[in-house]
């Protein structure tokens, strides 16, 4: 296996992570379960968690395609900077989690201040992970960069 694959197993956990923990806890508060809204906090340290190996083998995994076909150096810039403001929201939104989960365990309720905060911050990291993710395609899909134009067009059906 090499650096470049594990980095695109990796990646997807901190990505769907994030997205999963931050309806699991917006489900908890609307349902008012502590239950979910601790196993949300964990969804986010888990994330959290699976994040710095997968920021750790971005490098690598660059090294192993940047001389492949069209691939750019300016799409792993882009991808590599917004992997960094990624990596740090998430590893501040684990931190935040894991300290929630210590601190309310053994029977206490998560406050409802700390869980709207989490929330919030849960879904700007979201949004970081899944602008990271997109920019990450970009660098080998040239099917999802911005003004894209399809080498071949297909004919329409309806013509013949």
């Amino acid at each position: 296996m090499t650096a470049t694959h594990l980095h695109l197993l990796l990646n997807h956990v901190p990505v769907l992570g994030t997205a999963f923990g931050l309806g699991l806890l917006a489900f908890g508060i609307w349902r008012k379960s502590n239950d979910l809204q601790k196993a949300a906090l964990g969804t986010f340290v888990i994330a959290a968690l699976f994040g710095v190996p997968a920021y750790l083998t971005g490098e690598p995994a660059e090294e192993g395609i940047e001389s492949l076909p069209g691939v750019t150096g300016g799409f792993i810039e882009r991808h590599e900077s917004a992997a960094s403001i990624a990596f740090t929201g998430i590893l501040i939104l684990g931190v935040i989690a894991l300290l929630g989960l210590l601190f309310f365990r053994r029977g206490k309720d998560v406050a409802a201040p700390f869980a709207i905060l989490v929330m919030l911050g849960a879904f700007a990291v979201t949004g970081l992970m899944a602008w990271t993710a997109n920019l990450g395609g970009q660098i080998h899909h040239i099917e999802i960069r911005p003004n894209h134009t399809p080498l071949m067009t297909y004919p329409d059906k309806d013509r013949d």
